[in-house]
């Protein structure tokens, strides 16, 4: 599943490409997305101005003269923006054309993306929709720091992985970060989150958003299905110190990384850097 990188390096490719735009027409190939797109969600967004392009999470949206594109890319989605005239590929379901001659192509082979318009501003969607009211703080913003996990894990008892993998603590750490930033951190994954102190909780946010900033530089990890808004694989994965590495030496001390299963994901860790 594309992370909160991939879905960063995704806007900060398109947006130069679609603010200021108008949309000319909205093709849609195939509406059964994970939730199906409206017969007369075409005929609502023709004709709008693009204002501008904001992320909430791992959602985009496209702010529009009368209302909002809300834009999850799912287990498999990107975008790209190519010209009109360019053959669609299979599991290209839609295509929102521009008034300059290209479109932004919504590709998803398993289908469980999401491309909706709602009639509210985007400013009234976060706070509104029931995919965006109750998420957490951004991990790149203000409201995101080491006091705010410890305050919010006092009265709980789940393994700290889980608790950073909760939306509603913070968005957008997805399994690959939380398994790079708690060893990065020297924190066990299983340890129950009320048992962390505040100053291991202060360089887990630490490393939480310096991890996701070096991700977002470049260009996201290179996942199986994805790939950036340009074409071009990310190339993050290649500093992974432990996803997807289990059995092999620690870069640090060189035990051999283990593999485990909290919350029904692997989780990969180092039995002698943390604990």
């Amino acid at each position: 599943m594309p992370e909160l990188p991939e879905v960063e390096t995704t806007l900060r490719g398109i947006r130069p490409h679609l603010e200021g735009r108008r949309i000319a027409r909205l093709l849609v190939r195939e509406p059964r997305l994970r939730l199906p797109i409206p017969s007369d969600m075409p005929a609502r967004v023709d004709g709008q101005p693009i204002l501008g392009l904001s992320r909430r999470s791992k959602y985009l949206l496209i702010h529009l003269e009368r209302g909002t594109l809300l834009v999850h890319l799912g287990m498999s989605g990107s975008l790209r923006v190519v010209p009109v005239s360019s053959p669609p590929r299979k599991h290209d379901h839609l295509d929102l054309i521009l008034n300059d001659g290209r479109c932004l192509r919504f590709h998803d082979p398993r289908r469980f993306g999401i491309f909706i318009w709602e009639p509210q501003s985007a400013d009234r969607l976060e706070s509104q929709h029931p995919l965006l009211k109750d998420l957490g703080p951004e991990p790149l913003g203000d409201g995101f720091d080491g006091d705010h996990l410890y305050a919010l894990s006092r009265r709980r008892r789940i393994a700290v992985k889980s608790f950073i993998m909760d939306a509603s603590v913070v968005v957008g750490v997805g399994n690959i970060y939380a398994n790079e930033s708690l060893f990065l951190a020297g924190i066990h994954p299983s340890r129950a989150c009320n048992r962390i102190g505040l100053e291991r909780y202060r360089r887990l946010a630490a490393t939480i958003r310096s991890l996701l900033q070096d991700s977002i530089r470049q260009g996201g990890t290179t996942l199986r299905d994805f790939v950036r808004e340009d074409g071009q694989p990310g190339y993050f994965a290649q500093s992974l110190r432990v996803y997807g590495r289990a059995g092999e030496p620690c870069k640090v001390c060189g035990t051999p990384v283990g593999q485990i299963r909290i919350g029904q994901r692997s989780t990969f860790y180092c039995r002698t850097c943390q604990h």
